[in-house]
């Protein structure tokens, strides 16, 4: 037999299945891809077919698995899309499309049901995103569904379920529906009962890094693995994130510089606030505390389409319409010649949780030009993450000393080095770009062995490529427009609510 030395991460995101198999140091070997489709029937609803989960899965898996010998694969480890969950029926059939986490239908039951204790129990503010209100919503608007309901299922616990045949999920996988005591790590009788649910409805919950089953001979089949491999329980794709870049103690935080900016920290105890949300972290018992931008890649990425004018093909450089504007961008001094943008172009979460919240351009003149726009957008973000994480720290044992960057927006040297001068912290880019499927990876190189525990897994597998340093000078002016930065939001403020009415009207 083959030593085990290598293991898979699975990353079930939003509409693809990744699966990766690592080295013990973290090395690439091989990578398969599947991808899915998701559907808006209405107006901020977003809904899937839970079988596209399995469907791309074992097809990721499959792909994987041939350019390896499977005898060296020591177990699998799972990541997954967070707050999406299906409710199935007493033939483990989905009665409805799955609701995923970007589904905002439940606005009316945040208002309704977002109590001091709900936000206590589960260290999420009222917001849309955990099922718990879109469960109450179910109540109220498809009765019939929570009365045939048998199980609720998060991502991971249906992909577990067909490799293993047992419905089992991580409290880490599971705590992002909001149903979760944070301080218990286990189902909340209490929130349970507001939704008309109980415990047996669903499933079991293990700590992150456990042996949850191995895989059947009919999964085995048909992902050509061998049928026995460890299945490990994992974390959302948060977190998952978060350990692939070694975010493992107190004064390190993660950034990911993708569609939305999510950045997350290590916090051994737990706290709560609107300033942050809480999750379960991936080494047992311990916590992330999370902030997110809705808004992040995304908000350069629909001005390069909709205002950059400029065909980066046509001009046959082999670079980005987005690596033209950077250089250009480049050559602006800090503040964008008197420019600040508030990206909150979907809105504002953490930390004023303000749904009728929209993006606004501050100080405008005929001497401003596209770069000077694509640089404000870069800066405000990086405003915004500061004003963010300043929050966050409030609940931290100790303040974030250095940020440790992945995500598409990670590839920009402009971005990283303003995020530097802005956060006056330094920011590490990590050598791994997939760094959340690579933290499913280390949590099941710990639980087969391949490393003494999830911290040393961490230690060995990850790695960073670059470091920028906050520049003194630069520091300085940009601490200046902070100050202004933080008064434009709080001023606008009663006027978001006004305009929503205005259109209604």
């Amino acid at each position: 037999m083959a030593q085990a030395d290598l293991v898979i991460g699975i990353d079930c995101s939003t509409t693809a299945t990744k699966a990766v198999v690592w080295d013990s140091n973290g090395r690439e070997v091989s990578e398969g891809r599947s991808t899915f489709e998701l559907s808006s029937p209405w107006p901020d609803w977003g809904e899937q077919n839970p079988e596209d989960w399995w469907k791309s899965t074992k097809n990721a898996l499959s792909r994987a698995a041939q350019a390896v010998d499977t005898r060296r694969i020591g177990a699998i480890g799972i990541t997954h899309q967070r707050e999406t969950f299906v409710c199935l029926d007493s033939e483990d059939q989905p009665i409805r499309p799955a609701i995923l986490w970007l589904d905002s239908r439940a606005r009316e039951q945040v208002d309704r049901y977002g109590s001091a204790d709900v936000h206590r129990i589960t260290g999420k503010p009222p917001n849309p995103l955990p099922g718990f209100y879109k469960l109450l919503w179910l109540r109220e608007h498809e009765p019939g569904v929570l009365d045939r309901t048998t199980r609720i299922v998060d991502v991971h616990a249906f992909l577990a379920h067909r490799m293993t045949g047992h419905w089992r999920t991580s409290w880490a996988s599971a705590d992002p529906l909001g149903l979760v005591d944070m301080e218990s790590f286990d189902w909340s009788d209490e929130l349970l009962d507001m939704v008309g649910l109980s415990r047996d409805q669903m499933c079991d919950v293990y700590s992150p890094g456990e042996v949850i089953g191995e895989l059947t001979e009919a999964a085995a089949d048909e992902t050509g693995l061998p049928a026995g491999l460890p299945i490990v329980s994992g974390v959302g794709d948060g977190q998952s994130a978060g350990l692939g870049a070694n975010i493992t103690e107190p004064g390190r935080a993660y950034l990911n510089l993708g569609t939305a900016i999510a950045s997350g920290t290590y916090s051994e105890g737990y706290s709560y606030g609107d300033e942050y949300r809480v999750l379960s972290g991936a080494i047992p018992r311990t916590y992330t505390l999370e902030t997110l931008l809705p808004a992040g890649t995304y908000t350069v990425s629909w001005f390069v389409e909709h205002f950059a004018g400029v065909d980066a093909e046509a001009l046959d450089l082999g670079i980005s319409t987005e690596q033209i504007l950077e250089t250009a961008a480049a050559q602006l001094d800090p503040g964008s010649g008197g420019l600040l943008a508030v990206p909150y172009w979907n809105n504002a979460l953490m930390p004023y949780w303000d749904l009728n919240a929209r993006g606004v351009v501050l100080g405008l003149t005929g001497a401003h030009g596209k770069q000077h726009v694509f640089r404000a957008i870069l800066e405000g973000i990086a405003f915004e993450q500061r004003l963010m994480t300043e929050g966050a720290e409030k609940g931290l044992e100790k303040p974030v000393e250095h940020i440790f960057a992945l995500g598409g927006g990670s590839r920009s040297s402009l971005w990283c080095q303003t995020i530097a001068d802005i956060m006056q912290r330094p920011v590490s880019v990590v050598q791994e770009a997939e760094s959340t499927c690579l933290g499913a990876g280390m949590l099941a190189a710990a639980a087969c062995g391949i490393h003494e525990g999830i911290k040393e897994a961490a230690e060995a597998m990850s790695g960073t490529r670059v470091r920028f340093d906050p520049d003194e000078g630069r520091v300085a002016t940009y601490a200046r427009l902070y100050d202004v930065y933080k008064e434009i939001y709080p001023s606008l403020r009663p006027l978001f609510p006004k305009l929503a009415e205005a259109l209604e009207e």
